[in-house]
This record gives C-alpha cells, sequence and structure tokens, in this order.
C-alpha cells in the first residue's frame, strides 16, 4: 500500500489589513448607542483576544456598513476566488507541479454560498485535469481544514501515484452582523480574519513530506448547539457557546489517547501539536491540558496573534509553520481542529 504525504502548504491573504488598535476606534464607533459598560466590555474583549492584526476581503468602512446577506455574499463570492486560486498557484510553484498532475481537489469554506462551488472555478482557471474528481465542503466550519486533509488521504490511500489539492479559503468578515449585539458576535468579530490556505498531499513514491500515519473524527454527543451559524436575512449568525473550551477539556482524554493508541503511538510520542487557534480561551484550555504532558503550541498562539482565527484555513497555517521548521526524521505531529457538530478532526503525521 502507498504511502500518503503532505508534501506543500502555502498561503494567500487578502489586501485589506488593520491592527486590532486600528480596529477598536471603529468598534467605540459602532457601539456609540449602547450601553457604555457594555461597549467598554466589548473593547476589552478585542484588547484581549490574542490577535494583533487580521486581514480581511473588504476594507474596514464597508465592514461596518455592507448589511445585506446578497451585498456580502456577493463580495465573499468575488474575492474567494482570488484567492482559492493565489493559494494553489502558490503552492503549484513552491511544490514545482503542473496543474494537470492534481487529481482530487478538495475545496473548503463556510462563510458565505457559491454554487457551483469555488472547486469548478479552479479547474477552468488553471486548466485542471477534465476528469479531476471534485469535492466542496461547506459545512463543517473551523474543523473543515483537517476535514480536507483526512478526506484527501482516504483518496489517496486508495488511489496510487495519485495528487490532491485542499484549499480552504474563509471569509468570517463577510458573516459580521452589524446589529446583532449579543456575546457570540462580540467575540466572533474580535477574534476573525480572513485568510486563505493550500496544502497538496500525494501517493506518489517520490513526492517527498510527512506521511500520515492515521487520521480519525470524533463527534460529541448531544452537542449540536455548541457551535455553528444560523442562516438570516442579513447573513450568517455566529453560534459559540461559552461552554466550548469546558467541553473540550472534559472529553480532551478520550479524542487523544485513544486515537494515538489505535496507530501505535502515545502523547509522549508526539512531539508536535498543529493545532487550530479557534480563540483565545480555546488556546489556553488545550495549552494547559498539553502543558501538563509537557507539550506547547506556541506555533498556534503565533498565528492566532499575527492573523486571528481564519475557519477552516488556520490550522493550515499552523501546520505550514511547521513544515517550514527542519524537524528531525522520525518526530511525530498531532493535527487537531474543533468544528461545529460539535466534532473534533485529528490526524496523525510522521517526518
Amino acid at each position: 500500500m502507498s504511502e500518503v504525504k503532505i508534501c506543500q502548504l502555502s498561503k494567500a491573504l487578502p489586501k485589506y489589513y488593520r491592527s486590532t488598535k486600528e480596529i477598536i476606534p471603529y468598534v467605540n464607533l459602532w457601539l456609540s448607542d449602547q450601553d457604555d459598560r457594555f461597549r467598554r466590555k466589548v473593547v476589552k474583549i478585542f484588547e484581549g483576544s490574542g490577535v494583533d492584526k487580521r486581514y480581511g476581503i473588504m476594507p474596514i468602512e464597508q465592514v461596518f456598513t455592507k448589511t445585506s446577506f446578497e451585498d456580502k455574499n456577493q463580495v465573499y463570492s468575488e474575492e474567494v476566488k482570488k484567492l482559492g486560486l493565489a493559494a494553489l498557484q502558490n503552492a503549484l510553484e513552491n511544490s514545482k507541479w503542473h496543474p494537470e498532475s492534481i487529481d482530487f481537489i478538495i475545496t473548503v469554506s463556510c462563510t458565505g454560498i457559491m454554487i457551483p462551488s469555488l472547486d469548478a472555478y479552479l479547474v477552468n482557471a488553471l486548466g485542471l485535469k477534465q476528469d479531476i474528481v471534485r469535492l466542496p465542503v461547506t459545512e463543517m466550519g473551523c474543523a473543515a481544514g483537517v476535514s480536507g486533509i483526512i478526506y484527501a488521504k482516504q483518496f489517496l490511500k486508495a488511489n496510487t501515484g495519485k495528487r490532491a489539492a485542499v484549499i480552504a479559503v474563509e471569509s468570517p468578515t463577510a458573516t459580521f452582523q452589524l446589529r446583532d449585539y449579543s456575546m457570540a458576535n462580540m467575540v466572533s468579530a474580535a477574534i476573525f480574519g480572513d485568510g486563505a490556505s493550500c496544502a497538496l498531499l500525494s501517493s506518489h513514491e517520490k513526492d517527498e513530506g510527512p506521511r500520515i500515519i492515521g487520521e480519525g473524527m470524533y463527534h460529541f454527543y448531544d452537542a449540536i448547539e455548541m457551535m455553528g451559524f444560523d442562516v438570516t436575512n442579513t447573513g450568517l449568525k455566529m453560534i459559540l457557546d461559552p461552554k466550548v473550551p469546558e467541553t473540550i477539556a472534559q472529553h480532551f482524554p478520550s479524542l487523544t489517547h485513544p486515537f494515538l493508541q489505535r496507530f501505535g503511538s502515545s502523547i509522549d510520542q508526539v512531539k508536535h501539536l498543529i493545532f487550530h487557534p479557534g480563540g483565545k480561551k480555546i488556546v489556553q484550555t488545550v495549552e494547559d491540558l498539553f502543558g501538563q504532558l509537557g507539550k506547547n503550541i506556541d506555533e498556534t498562539r503565533k498565528v492566532l496573534k499575527e492573523y486571528g482565527n481564519m475557519s477552516s484555513a488556520t490550522v493550515l497555517y499552523v501546520l505550514e509553520e511547521f513544515m517550514g521548521k527542519q524537524i528531525p526524521e522520525g518526530d511525530q505531529g498531532m493535527i487537531l481542529s474543533f468544528g461545529p457538530g460539535f466534532s473534533a478532526q485529528r490526524v496523525l503525521i510522521e517526518w
């Protein structure tokens, strides 16, 4: 049986960006007609978010004025095509792969609606092969970047000598709700940013990269309402239960140890933790859990600080940090992300 390897990670970012300090005056203006104590609390959420800067598909003035679903989704549709194309092109150029060598394309996004999906546009834009297998993943939220890697791995395991591209493009900016003063909207506005990433995987013998040892999903029972979107006339309205970090902590042993044991590994053997930065509290919770085991998630904190939470694309940014390091042969890493369902997605890799 062929081994499946992760060969390349490349990102693409929108042209607009602001530091959190630059955004706070807009937040104050936005909430100027709200209770002063509430406004100050929201500003503190932004200041304590662990995010220094974030990118956006539209200028900040539009973020605070575009209110209709149609307006925001139109910008989303235009911009994700550009970002997805740039991320895939960057990955292909860096790996020196020809576009026609891709056999399977997975596109991942949950922050807007496009039919045809992004992958169809990429087939035309890059002249991908006419019999390429397409899979759009649209409703798995922050976990979908890892989900895409899992689906690509399973396709490649069954098809020796093939290549796959996973492209995650997200714009939480397009889901911002101007008239929603719920704490879920405030927290999501403080932590989310826009971005795109592409992962190239292969079951070709000649292609190199860390190999995937195992993958798996873990579904939390009776936790449907913890995370997701409500579809409203003004767009996708964030659902974010404050009990998410606590729930992760409760299930942590169950979702890590049996998974690693299944593939002949253990937490002691996992040297590198490639964790999705869902937000400061989730990062702190997981850091505390891993810290007790002598591990750190410094790269996760770095990505959150520099880009914010870009939903499904973010964990791929963390993985790119590791792909750029000189990691000793034989070292193992675990990719971990959480998303609506409520679920955890895990991939075990070895350099």
